[in-house]
């Protein structure tokens, strides 16, 4: 079987969007299944690992074509203002900022890759003629890509699967865009559209099955996951109780509570104000620091930026206590952030702030991997902390999960086999 995965990331792509495919591409071929990749040429990335390029199987041949990039322009008249792929929206931009987003969030329906659709659509045509391929997959966001799979499965009738790494109209910062209604009514035509005419669609997380079964039946939740071996028995833990976290933390992830919490133990128990330190391993908005800052807690707190993906699962590992932060967005219930899977692997004590009836939620609960707690919830996060304070000095702060081989790469590879052998065959 051959397929063809149109992905706007693609190593050296660094960051969370490019895990998923890099992963799946890996393990199809063992699968005698054939991926053919088809991504964008000289890209610019906001995060590059180049240390990636050596997941790619050599026997996987990788499609490029240019890419006109928009947001290049609107970055350099308002690079102080933008909604970049680093994550981050600007909570007050100048008015020249607000004219950008504006223009961003109006102009380019669905993304500003909008303009990669149609020269995508005239390449991949002539190659789909000349080329025997059972399946075309579109992973988004950026989810102009999408649109490149519809046309395609009009254009040669193809089979064809959309996946979807994150929600389209209830992705986390949708509601905080400057959208009019006439965009708003053209984004919802379009997610309608496309999942509707998807001969499979695949998604990460229940909350967005439930969601999108309404225009598709054949909707199916394949998680993201980890990669590797999952002994850590040759690790050396940190010496100091530590809370880390790993990649963005934008302003709807602002953990405003967990901050007040580690203030008042900081305050009242010397020996924990001695042993604590909070890490924070990616980008922080600038909200963050503030908050942090007000809270008395840059003394303890480490801030390390981008770092390599290897380098990430080694501080996961080390990690007395690894922390998860759920956007504080109507669509909450339904984030289920990558790095979940890859803290499962670490096997080191999850302490989530985020809706406890969601999907994270059931997650965390069936592999028994941690505590989530509510948004407002600072009588029992504080609970948990001292709890796992107690048990770091007892040299007793483990975690004992289960269940987690499910959300092997490898594991996860196998269901979208059977998505794929139910599409083409």
């Amino acid at each position: 079987m051959k397929v063809l995965i149109i992905t706007y990331y693609w190593p050296p792509a660094g960051g969370s969007g490019v895990q998923r495919w890099l992963k799946f591409v890996k393990y199809l071929t063992q699968f005698d299944v054939e991926p053919i990749v088809y991504t964008v040429d000289k890209p610019n990335y906001a995060i590059e690992d180049d240390t990636l390029q050596k997941e790619v199987p050599k026997s996987v041949k990788v499609l490029c074509q240019p890419i006109k990039e928009p947001n290049d322009i609107l970055n350099f008249f308002g690079n102080k203002n933008k909604k970049t792929s680093a994550g981050f929206l600007n909570q007050n931009p100048t008015f020249f900022g607000k004219i950008l987003q504006y223009i961003r969030a109006n102009y380019f329906i669905p993304d500003a890759r909008k303009f990669w659709i149609k020269p995508s659509i005239n390449y991949l045509t002539e190659y789909l003629k000349n080329n025997n391929i059972d399946a075309v997959i579109t992973t988004g966001p950026p989810h102009s890509l999408h649109l490149i799979g519809l046309q395609l499965q009009k254009k040669r009738n193809i089979k064809w699967i959309a996946d979807f790494r994150d929600p389209w109209t209830d992705i986390d910062y949708f509601h905080q865009l400057p959208l009019t209604k006439k965009s708003i009514k053209k984004h919802n035509q379009l997610e309608k559209q496309v999942v509707s005419s998807a001969d499979s669609v695949l998604v990460v997380g229940n909350a967005m099955k439930e969601n999108f079964l309404k225009y598709n039946s054949k909707v199916e939740v394949i998680t993201n996951g980890f990669d590797g071996e999952i002994n850590n028995s040759s690790i050396v833990l940190d010496k100091k109780f530590t809370i880390v976290h790993i990649g963005l933390v934008n302003a709807d992830r602002n953990p405003k509570i967990l901050f007040k919490v580690l203030e008042e133990l900081i305050d009242e128990n010397e020996n924990f104000a001695k042993d604590f330190e909070l890490v924070f391993v990616g980008k922080l908005a600038d909200e963050v620091i503030e908050e942090m800052s007000n809270k008395n807690l840059k003394s303890y707190t480490k801030i390390i930026d981008y770092v390599p993906h290897y380098k990430v699962v080694e501080f996961q590992k080390r990690a007395q206590v690894l922390l998860l932060l759920v956007n504080n967005v109507p669509s909450a219930k339904g984030i289920i952030t990558g790095k979940i899977f890859e803290y499962l692997q670490a096997q080191r004590p999850i302490l989530a702030v985020g809706p406890t009836d969601g999907d994270l939620a059931d997650i965390i609960s069936i592999t028994n991997s941690g505590s989530i707690i509510d948004f407002n919830d600072s009588v029992n996060l504080k609970e948990k902390i001292l709890e796992m304070y107690s048990n770091y000095k007892k040299d007793n702060l483990i975690c004992n999960s289960i269940n987690i081989e499910q959300y092997h790469r490898k594991v996860l590879t196998k269901k979208l086999i059977n998505v794929l052998n139910d599409v083409v065959i």
